[in-house]
């Protein structure tokens, strides 16, 4: 779990008092990596109580997006803000962490701590520089824990755990961190079948149960349409599409941005789209 909460502060300026936002808007954001611009003039909103996938081919600037959102990568130009107006950039690493947490794709596994303190870890933004007293840490850590599955395994090293398990460990700590908006990159991978599923169905609690906004990217176009109330599509640094699933997933649309075929069957009962790509072996017969 990164988020924007590594510099250590003393003390809590009068921003940090503020109630935590929730919402996040990125408008016209134009990021490079080493003077190379990579994403182009990008916009993207965060909505209370929704899910926003963003997809895309490989090196479309997806994950460098949502790291911009969290503060991570800082944008070329253009702006950052909440959903009351006010910049997200003006506010403290701790506060800001208060309001936004990011689940990255890479994380390091630490060696000989347990579940439970690496859950902890989410509560940082809420003690002081001398982790003071955080009355409220406990029992979101032992929810966070409950919610993923992994409370029976508290008092565990997580150097000892499949791949699996250490995701939802790391998904637990972005919970118990208790902020408005999540943003989660790729929060599926290394996980089977089932966990894949359960965590889908927290990523889509998360909105529909506690209004928190949620911004996630998927490389599985059938995920993002099962769990998602709006998708951005990006292809080469540019946002080619928003919308609803059923209005980005087109077949020509989606066939052009990843190159191959993809075609796209929408239920008619729950209107829930399904994208098939067609791969020279499983080509239909003319």
């Amino acid at each position: 779990m990164i988020s924007s909460h590594e510099t250590s502060e003393s003390s809590a300026s009068a921003t940090d008092s503020a109630p935590r936002t929730r919402g996040l808007l990125g408008a016209d954001l134009n990021l490079s990596y080493h003077h190379q611009q990579v994403v182009f003039d990008a916009h993207l909103q965060l909505l209370p109580g929704q899910v926003t996938a963003l997809v895309g081919p490989n090196g479309s600037g997806k994950s460098t997006l949502l790291r911009s959102l969290a503060r991570l990568h800082h944008p070329d130009s253009g702006e950052l803000r909440f959903d009351d107006d006010s910049p997200a950039l003006a506010l403290s690493p701790k506060a800001f962490a208060r309001s936004v947490t990011l689940l990255a794709q890479s994380r390091p596994t630490p060696t000989g701590v347990s579940v439970r303190d690496v859950v902890g870890y989410g509560r940082h933004p809420y003690r002081s520089r001398w982790r003071g007293a955080d009355d409220a840490g406990p029992a979101a850590i032992q929810n966070a824990m409950n919610v993923t599955g992994v409370a029976d395994m508290a008092d565990r090293s997580v150097d000892e755990l499949s791949g699996g398990e250490v995701q939802r460990v790391w998904f637990a700590t972005c919970l118990a961190q208790a902020t408005g908006v999540v943003l989660l990159d790729e929060p599926t991978t290394y996980l089977d079948l089932r966990y894949q599923v359960e965590t889908l169905d927290l990523i889509r609690e998360l909105a529909d149960e506690h209004d928190v906004a949620v911004g996630l990217v998927l490389h599985d176009l059938n995920q993002a349409a099962a769990i998602a109330n709006s998708v951005a599509l990006l292809q080469r640094g540019h946002v080619r599409a928003t919308g609803t699933p059923r209005e980005v997933f087109a077949s020509e649309l989606l066939s052009e941005t990843y190159g191959i075929r993809i075609d796209v069957v929408v239920n008619p009962t729950t209107g829930l789209v399904t994208t098939h790509p067609i791969g020279r072996h499983n080509e239909p017969s003319r």
